[in-house]
């Protein structure tokens, strides 16, 4: 009897451990551990007034050194700065992802000041994940961050724009048409929109935002928390209903999700508002999301664009250079609109064309014959075609070493991955759209630089160190994680495979995130000529593309068009983002002056504003700390582009790059340097000019790439990516020499009898 009363009571316990974790998992799975994380709280602490004021003295001084007279100020900021109140900054905070904990908006704020010592920059966290209750609390904590900052509104620390990314993401090159910042000039609830208006579709970040499973939470159950608070985020987006459609914006309620299929439809809906507001593409030649074979031209029709609010790019980022053009092609389609593979080329080794490489490689490896191993190649090269962004996944067991340099840029300043030449700002500029034949649409871009940082860090370019924390896509902290997440890829195969939409491998690896680690970068800024520091005088620089792009450094440039006529029959100076009509020879000035080294540590204000912890959580002990000492501006690049005149007009013959390279000494002082282009006033076309000033080379996180060995027909043969997982150490940078440099904005020069915009 008592052996039966043992068993029983051991039953019992055992019905009793399993009902608890029954009951356990079923709250885990309905969110009841999980926490709301707010936007944070910045410090109250304001910079001193001599930090502020030493920065402009600095740069008068500099530009009174290369002949600059009377100059605006420089201010540098980030245009693009997530938060963990975007899903994917939220995931890659997770500790199996090696992150760092959640990075609310105050942690931005605090290290725009103490950190990186910027001037301004602008919360753009994905519309896709924004609730009513993210967006309350997003306003609240910009205006927060604005007051902390300073009550002279011509004089704060830091100035700071509100605005979101719309991320859009098309399958097919119809249907995409990218990511886009919105930033708004004003802060208040009665200058901004009720909620932000995000993207639409299966291929958006939000369809993406899938669930997790309280499994991850279990497995790494001493950092449980955040697992659980990532599934409470993720419910919160989930139930928000979408908005009903065909309802004027603002007359939707407030608690609804707010989506836009088209740029058309973003601007229409941003003019139902009726708020001050700048639209700004990026990532157009990042290949991660981009389809092969993406051009500018379908965005350039009048119906996809509106001038007046896209007046921006930006041409450079965290995610890689976007600037550059390329005449070969990573896919070619045919009159029906068919996809066909191109050959291999010395300057390009398309990814479909690799597939069926590596798909031949293993067939003859195998045994077959060369006819059978020849229509395998063809088969693997047309699946990968038709899976578009996912066709490394019909090649099984493909790893990064197996796929060469295949899609990449290889001659181009810093790439972004899977290069789209037909994304990048030189096509945006070189092409014209005709559907008005007596007045040609072309863009009229002015060029910027920001960071698209996930980790809250705007600005996070001023020192190359600290890969994990410093740049993006940190991955798995081990091989069980890899798996976990579907990085594990299938055993090698003899044949190409197609997909099954309906059951892929988990998680983002149904992207090439794995190769793209090797193309993560620090952070770039835009500048601003600016009146004043305060946020009006940044917006009215902006507005008037008075702006420019840098990789990272704090080089100072101004690229000025000399002789600008005027009605009065004299001439006139203006800077960069202008647009004039005219009939004689354009003449034109750069000066450029280097950024400072920078020295170890951070300065006296950081460290005696923050607690030492603060300091370590948001700078990890490493800030903008200027020397006396400059880099040195190597050269002038000058960048001519005669936009088609006429359709169809080849564009690479209207892309000139360089057409000019201007040598400057050495010195720390800087580099002063004119020219001319006599060809203009007989050209009878419009031209378009922009400068790129090149430092000296330095190191620079993830600056090669893949880092490949070639052989003597320049054919990648081995390479060292730098992997963002445990494969690399986080300890090692990854670092190779690469020129720094700063991208003017173009001035815009027509002839004088077709100009459409008057000199400023």
């Amino acid at each position: 009897m008592s052996i039966s009363k043992g068993i029983l009571a051991v039953v019992g316990v055992a019905l009793l451990m399993v009902l608890a974790v029954a009951l356990y998992v079923s709250g885990a799975w309905m969110g009841l551990f999980g926490r709301h994380l707010g936007p944070g709280t910045p410090s109250s602490t304001r910079l001193p007034h001599a930090v502020v004021a030493g920065r402009a003295a600095a740069e008068r001084e500099a530009a009174r050194a290369v002949g600059v007279a009377q100059p605006k100020q420089i201010l540098f900021g980030d245009l693009h700065v997530h938060t963990t109140f975007s899903a994917d900054a939220f995931y890659l905070a997770l500790p199996m992802m090696q992150g760092a904990g959640a990075h609310p908006i105050a942690d931005a704020c605090d290290y725009a000041r103490f950190c990186s010592a910027l001037d301004f920059w602008s919360i753009n966290d994905h519309a896709e994940a924004s609730t009513p209750r993210r967006w309350r609390e997003t306003k609240a904590a910009i205006r927060e961050c604005a007051a902390v900052a300073g009550s002279d509104a011509r004089n704060p620390d830091v100035a700071v724009f509100l605005g979101w990314e719309w991320s859009q993401i098309g399958q097919t090159v119809a249907d995409h048409y990218g990511h886009k910042n919105v930033i708004f000039k004003g802060l208040q609830d009665d200058e901004v929109p009720t909620r932000p208006i995000g993207s639409a579709g299966q291929s958006t970040l939000r369809a993406g935002l899938g669930g997790m499973s309280p499994a991850y939470a279990l497995i790494d159950f001493p950092r449980r928390q955040p697992y659980y608070d990532y599934i409470e985020f993720m419910r919160e987006v989930r139930d928000v209903p979408f908005c009903p459609t065909g309802v004027n914006s603002p007359a939707l309620p407030e608690d609804c999700y707010e989506f836009a299929t088209t740029p058309r439809a973003l601007y229409d809906k941003l003019d139902q508002w009726g708020f001050d507001s700048i639209v700004i593409p990026h990532g157009n030649a990042f290949g991660l999301y981009t389809p092969a074979g993406t051009t500018w031209d379908k965005d350039l029709a009048p119906a996809m664009n509106d001038p007046a609010k896209q007046l921006l790019i930006e041409v450079a980022s965290g995610n890689g250079n976007s600037e550059e053009y390329r005449a070969w092609q990573e896919v070619t389609f045919d009159a029906q609109g068919a996809a066909h593979c191109p050959e291999p080329t010395a300057a390009h080794l398309p990814s479909c064309w690799r597939a069926g490489e590596i798909i031949q490689e293993r067939c003859r490896d195998a045994g077959f014959d060369s006819a059978e191993c020849s229509a395998r190649a063809a088969e693997a090269r047309e699946n990968y075609l038709k899976f578009g962004l996912m066709g490394h996944l019909t090649v099984p067991g493909a790893t990064v070493t197996d796929w060469l340099d295949a899609g990449q840029c290889k001659d181009c300043f810093e790439p972004a991955f899977n290069y789209r030449p037909g994304g990048s700002a030189q096509y945006a500029l070189a092409i014209s759209n005709f559907d008005d034949p007596q007045h040609p649409h072309r863009f009229r871009f002015g060029f910027i630089a920001s960071s698209d940082d996930h980790h809250a860090r705007p600005g996070n370019g001023y020192k190359e160190i600290d890969r994990l924390h410093n740049v993006g896509g940190n991955r798995p902290r081990d091989a069980s994680w890899l798996h976990r997440l579907g990085g594990s890829p299938e055993p090698p195969a003899a044949r190409s495979t197609v997909l099954d939409l309906h059951n892929l491998p988990r998680g983002s690896y149904v992207y090439e995130l794995e190769r793209a680690g090797s193309f993560f970068l620090t952070s770039g800024l835009v500048a601003v000529h600016a009146h004043g520091r305060g946020r009006d005088q940044v917006w009215d620089a902006l507005k008037r593309k008075e702006v420019y792009g840098t990789s990272g450094d704090r080089i100072l440039l101004w690229f000025d068009l000399l002789n600008a006529p005027t009605a009065d029959g004299t001439t006139v100076s203006l800077p960069m983002g202008s647009a004039v009509g005219m009939t004689d020879t354009p003449r034109f000035a750069v000066r450029a002056v280097g950024a400072f080294k920078q020295k170890p540590g951070c300065p006296d204000y950081s460290t005696n504003s923050l607690t030492p912890e603060r300091l370590r959580h948001l700078c990890n002990g490493e800030c903008y700390n200027p020397s006396d000492e400059r880099k040195r501006i190597t050269r002038i690049e000058v960048v001519r582009i005669r936009p088609q005149v006429v359709p169809q007009e080849p564009v690479r013959q209207l892309i000139e790059d360089p057409w000019r390279t201007l040598p400057c000494a050495p010195s720390e002082a800087g580099c002063a340097v004119e020219f001319d282009d006599p060809e203009f006033s007989t050209a009878e076309r419009p031209a378009v000019y922009y400068v790129r000033a090149i430092e000296e080379p330095s190191p620079a996180i993830n600056g090669g790439n893949l880092r490949c060995q070639y052989d003597a027909s320049g054919r990648c043969i081995e390479l060292h990516p730098c992997y963002n997982d445990y494969r690399t150490d986080m300890s090692d940078d990854c670092l190779s020499t690469v020129e720094e440099r700063a991208w003017s904005s173009p001035i815009y020069v027509d002839p004088a009898d077709r100009a459409d915009t008057a000199a400023r």
